[in-house]
């Protein structure tokens, strides 16, 4: 897949440019369908299969409240490279970019620049400045610049059958604690990537069971809580238990991320580890002691162990 982070970089049209643009947090099953019709459309047209995404999120770049980001500029490029797509335009936005017109945007960027001969885009999708452009004004310009805008229907939420996939849902699911339900939506578990770093030193020493603690390098935390995982190292992939709070029992007021991972004696710090999130196993509880403490571990790693079997 080519990246393009600067629209300077294109130095002539794509060939029957088929595109889809939208922020596409979380890749979920709504966005994996929309970029699979790009890549079914373009395949029949011998077109190039283009998505198109902006960073930072627009709201952030207008100074307005956002959510949390299901995934981060990384991981988020890394997916979509993984659907087939051959060229992703990540361009910067700012307060300039927002003050393209929707003409402007359609006929300079999307027609002239690009080449765009399809755009398949959600019913929803507003461009421009002030978001004026809409589907409505797409068909509009339709024969006048000889491109088609194909809108598919929303792909359907799994557990009502009727409302649509969305980041939203996702959204809270994870911060609920629902990691499970999440990855109905995801195609895939929910994911949290870090940096391994110095945590208390107390996992091996005091509960005999040796942590890696994750300094976080995502926005979107799961609900505080103890959840069995798989996690994803530079020796390879194994199952774990993660710990997401403040371990109250310790008190010491510390936010942590700490994963123990099963059979696994390597020294990974200052490495990066991925951790996918399975299912949540419990509340954090705060112990009378250090033994009750390691006892209920010992619990959490075999329901660990029924669950990732």
């Amino acid at each position: 897949m080519e990246l393009i982070e600067d629209l300077n970089q294109i130095k002539a049209p794509f060939k029957n440019a088929v595109i889809t643009i939208g922020n596409f947090d979380g890749v979920h099953k709504g966005h994996q369908a929309l970029l699979n019709q790009v890549i079914e459309k373009g395949t029949r047209i011998g077109g190039t299969c283009i998505a198109m995404t902006f960073e930072p999120h627009p709201l952030r770049a207008l100074g307005l409240s956002s959510p949390p980001l299901i995934t981060r500029r990384d991981q988020k490029i890394e997916l979509i490279e993984s659907s087939g797509i051959d060229v992703l335009l990540c361009l910067p936005f700012d307060k300039a970019f927002a003050q393209i017109s929707a003409q402007e945007f359609i006929e300079d960027i999307l027609v002239k620049k690009i080449g765009m001969k399809t755009i398949i885009i959600g019913p929803d999708y507003t461009f421009g400045k002030n978001r004026i452009g809409n589907i409505a004004l797409l068909k509009s310009k339709e024969k006048e610049f000889g491109y088609e805008t194909i809108v598919p229907d929303w792909i359907k939420d799994v557990e009502t059958g009727t409302e649509r996939i969305s980041s939203t849902k996702i959204r809270n699911l994870v911060m609920d604690g629902h990691v499970d339900r999440a990855k109905h939506y995801l195609g895939r578990y929910y994911q949290i990537r870090g940096k391994v770093i110095k945590g208390r030193e107390r996992g091996g020493s005091q509960l005999g069971c040796p942590t890696a603690n994750i300094k976080l390098h995502d926005e979107l935390c799961p609900k505080f809580g103890v959840y069995a995982v798989t996690v994803e190292t530079i020796h390879g992939n194994f199952n774990g238990v993660a710990n997401i709070g403040y371990s109250p029992t310790f008190g010491d007021g510390m936010f942590t991320i700490e994963v123990h991972i099963l059979d696994f004696k390597e020294d990974i710090y200052d490495s990066r580890i991925r951790v996918n999130m399975v299912e949540r196993l419990r509340d954090e509880i705060k112990f009378s002691n250090i033994e009750q403490l390691s006892n209920q571990i010992k619990k959490d790693i075999q329901k660990a162990k029924e669950i990732l079997k």
